[in-house]
């Protein structure tokens, strides 16, 4: 047999075979009726046992790229849809309309840039790998292995009590554990309540500029998005519309901005979901990371009406692909809640729960969060120092204590400015995000500083502001 097999670098030698005898009878340089070696003959010649060979040509077999004749050999099938349906058919259904001018799927398999100011990464490398696996290892126990192998949709007890315990010492919110549903991060949460909440038609309320997944995510559950401006004091709760069912607001670090409501907007808008009969779904996404003094309350523990949904999230504080947010929900919404969630995938990864609720308990999210701050500080005050002494001319930094990010807005004449900025960047290496992409009627950066090292930030501004002078220069 002319056709060669490589098995350099791999473990897995029969799923190695498989593969590339599959490949090439799909590409044609294995023709159909070609008859293949032996298994013993195959075996001698790769230096491998047979039965490696064997597991490779029974897969093969059994999915009809091969036929054995008895007493003749083994050939590749003469059968043209196994040796040529590769994918799935195009297919002639389609999605609901709604479904259809969403845009595609954000994908992370593009190469990092040299200097990743992107908004709202944390940095991988403060996460405590070591006592991470150290949890992980601990949570595989026999007493997380339930006699059914399902547990409560609202997630593991021993990570509910401990959350609500951490959010009401770090964040004042009133909640115990029987409160929470415990999610795949805070986008699952927002698609609960969108179940739970809204019908077609419903009038949902969401900040401009503001967090485009949100938005998207409630127009997918057929809502009647409505986008309502953001000023220094956060939401205009006077520019609500009458009807309005659902409002989704950022009030601790709003999104893309970075200011608070203030106290007076924060206790105005209560006021107005309890006369509209209104609820407002609070994401505090990534407030856990403070710079100044303590935050003014959260909605939710100044709510006495039962109408704020608390959403949260460790994608910022831990890392996104652990995949863990939750909801703590008024009492009349829990029940309703824990069925969506059952219906939608049952509850999440209990080893993970297990190992984040050990991550609590021992103080240890308290010390990464601690640990984490400062280190964001410091990148944080350089960007300040930068687009002080450097931009001050163009930008105007938006003022914010929290989170992984900062925004500053363009003068009434740099809007041009700053998109050819962008562009540029991109093209030396340096990503930053133009506030355009996330609506509202000002231009302007938006400058994270989670992926950036502390070691590396002056460079990569440094080369942002290069990309600044080449643009005022064309």
């Amino acid at each position: 047999m002319p056709f060669h097999i490589s098995l350099d670098g791999h473990t897995d030698l029969a799923a190695r075979i498989y593969r590339q005898l599959r490949d090439g009878i799909l590409d044609g340089r294995l023709r159909a009726g070609e008859r293949l070696p032996p298994t013993r003959e195959l075996a001698r010649e790769l230096d491998v046992s047979r039965n490696t060979v064997a597991v490779a040509y029974e897969r093969l077999t059994a999915e009809g790229f091969l036929s054995g004749h008895v007493g003749r050999g083994t050939f590749v099938s003469t059968d043209p849809v196994a040796r040529t349906q590769r994918a799935a058919p195009a297919g002639g259904v389609r999605p609901a309309a709604r479904w259809r001018s969403l845009p595609a799927p954000l994908g992370e398999d593009r190469p990092a840039p040299a200097f990743d100011f992107r908004v709202g990464v944390p940095d991988p490398a403060l996460f405590p790998l070591r006592t991470w696996r150290r949890l992980v290892s601990q949570a595989l126990r026999p007493s997380l292995l339930t006699p059914s192998g399902y547990a409560d949709p609202a997630g593991l007890e021993a990570l509910r009590v401990a959350i609500a315990r951490h959010i009401g010492a770090a964040r004042s919110v009133r909640a115990g554990g029987e409160d929470l549903v415990v999610t795949q991060g805070a986008q699952q949460a927002l698609d609960l309540i969108g179940r739970v909440l809204i019908e077609p038609g419903t009038r949902v309320a969401v900040e401009d500029p503001g967090y485009p997944p949100a938005e998207r995510l409630f127009a997918a559950h057929g809502a009647r998005v409505m986008k309502v401006p953001v000023d220094a004091e956060g939401l205009d709760v006077a520019a609500l519309a009458k009807g309005t069912r659902l409002v989704y607001t950022t009030p601790s670090h709003q999104f893309p901005l970075g200011t608070p409501m203030s106290l007076a907007r924060r206790t105005a808008l209560l006021a107005w979901a309890e006369r509209n009969d209104a609820v407002i779904v609070e994401d505090d996404y990534d407030s856990e990371f403070r710079f100044s003094d303590r935050p003014l309350e959260p909605l939710q523990s100044l709510d006495r009406d039962g109408r704020v949904l608390y959403v949260g999230s460790f994608s910022k504080t831990l890392l996104p692909l652990l995949r863990l947010g939750f909801l703590v929900a008024p009492a009349s919404l829990r029940p309703a809640l824990r069925q969506a969630k059952q219906l939608m995938d049952w509850h999440g990864d209990l080893v993970t729960q297990s190992a984040l609720a050990s991550f609590i308990d021992e103080g240890l999210l308290a010390r990464h969060v601690r640990k984490a701050t400062r280190e964001y500080s410091v990148r944080r005050e350089r960007i300040l120092a930068f687009a002080r002494d450097e931009l001050r001319d163009l930008l105007e930094v938006v003022p914010s204590s929290a989170g992984l990010h900062l925004c500053a807005l363009s003068g009434p004449h740099a809007t041009d400015t700053v998109d050819g900025v962008v562009a540029e960047a991109a093209s030396a290496g340096v990503a930053v995000e133009n506030l355009s992409t996330y609506g509202g009627t000002r231009g302007g950066l938006v400058i994270g500083y989670g992926l950036v090292g502390s070691d590396r930030v002056d460079e990569g501004l440094a080369r942002l502001g290069e990309c600044f002078s080449a643009a005022r220069r064309s």
